[in-house]
């Protein structure tokens, strides 16, 4: 799989200019990134390498902190040598040492999906809550300008029918015990870890709560949907469904939820927690994976029994959020539909998987 190519540059450029005047802020700060090399994290690379090459006069400089539990960070290889990017491989959830002054802290190291934290389930709550914990107090050491801690929607666990789509006040339906605890407890913890540090030590912090975000970059064996159902379409010509098909979720191109969270980032809403994600349709499995199959030509659906049922009875039959919030306090206005989205995607695989 190659590193980079020219449809994550179009999306990280329509990010820039939809935040230009914004992002002129940042020219020449320093940032500590976790988990820089995943899916959510290598964005902020790629924004803040082009706003360097592209913009800003005076570079930012940026440390990103990745432990490769999840293989070989080929996705940032394109940054190996980059004089204003530091990748430094290190363990968060350990003592972090920085010797030089850090203006943004963006913690997005995490076990993610499901496959990998159910195998993983000690790392997972270890670097949801310790690993948070120590990049906290770097933050309040470092006297920062502000610092994003990454949640999730699950920690809405299984909505009621009324709090569909979900509000950020809504308190949650989660098992503490169930096959997803070690992700969603930990990450329902680092929430109320990150909020006293703003509430105690007057820490900017702020909280995003991601739902279902895809998009170049993704990896094809991450275990999630889309890249499940893609990986299905373009190497076998046939989807596999594992449950009835009914379940629902709205999901959000990797371009809109980046510019979301540079905007909670730089925003004064410390304390706060907010949903990103894109509201604009809701899709059930069996339509998702037929949408996919028209797209790639000539695939087959076909319906399997689970290897992992109990993993499936604790999981939500509806995800959608409510983005009033995000919408009215930060003016998020996600773009991309959901054909789009995925077109962009599945060229993607094609040209970075060679199918």
């Amino acid at each position: 799989m190659t590193k980079i190519n020219s449809i994550i540059i179009e999306d990280v450029e329509a990010v820039y200019n939809e935040m230009k005047h914004t992002l002129r802020l940042i020219e020449g700060s320093t940032w500590l990134i976790s988990g820089g090399a995943g899916f959510l994290g290598s964005y902020f690379l790629d924004l803040l390498n082009y706003c360097n090459n592209n913009v800003f006069y005076s570079p930012c400089k940026v440390i990103c902190i990745e432990n490769y539990l999840s293989g070989i960070p080929q996705r940032i290889k394109h940054l190996e040598h980059n004089k204003h990017i530091e990748i430094i491989n290190a363990d968060i959830v350990k003592t972090i040492e920085v010797s030089c002054d850090i203006d943004y802290i963006v913690h997005a190291a995490s076990i993610a999906s499901p496959t990998f934290y159910r195998k993983y389930p000690i790392e997972t709550i270890e670097a949801n809550v310790l690993g948070l914990k120590n990049l906290l107090d770097l933050g309040r050491i470092k006297n920062i300008k502000s610092f994003l801690s990454f949640s999730t929607s699950e920690i809405y666990g299984g909505p009621t029918k009324e709090n569909i789509p979900t509000p950020e006040n809504y308190n949650g339906n989660v098992s503490c015990t169930g096959p997803r605890a070690c992700y969603d407890e930990s990450k329902r913890l680092g929430e109320t870890l990150a909020v006293n540090y703003y509430r105690q030590y007057h820490l900017p912090v702020k909280i995003v709560r991601p739902f279902n975000i895809y998009g170049p970059g993704l990896k094809l064996d991450d275990k999630r949907v889309i890249p499940d159902f893609c990986s299905d379409a373009l190497y076998t010509k046939k989807i596999s469904l594992f449950s009835d098909g009914l379940p629902t979720r709205s999901f959000c191109y990797v371009r809109d939820a980046l510019a979301g969270f540079m905007a909670i980032l730089l925003s004064d809403h410390h304390g706060e927690a907010f949903n990103i994600g894109n509201d604009e349709r809701e899709i059930s499995m069996i339509d998702l994976a037929k949408l996919i199959a028209q797209m790639v030509g000539g695939v087959e659906i076909e319906y399997k029994k689970s290897n992992e049922a109990d993993y499936l009875t604790d999981n939500p039959q509806r995800r959608c959020p409510d983005l009033t919030k995000a919408k009215s306090l930060l003016n998020y206005d996600p773009k991309v539909g959901l054909e789009e989205g995925l077109l962009r995607s599945i060229k993607w695989y094609q040209k970075n998987y060679g199918l």
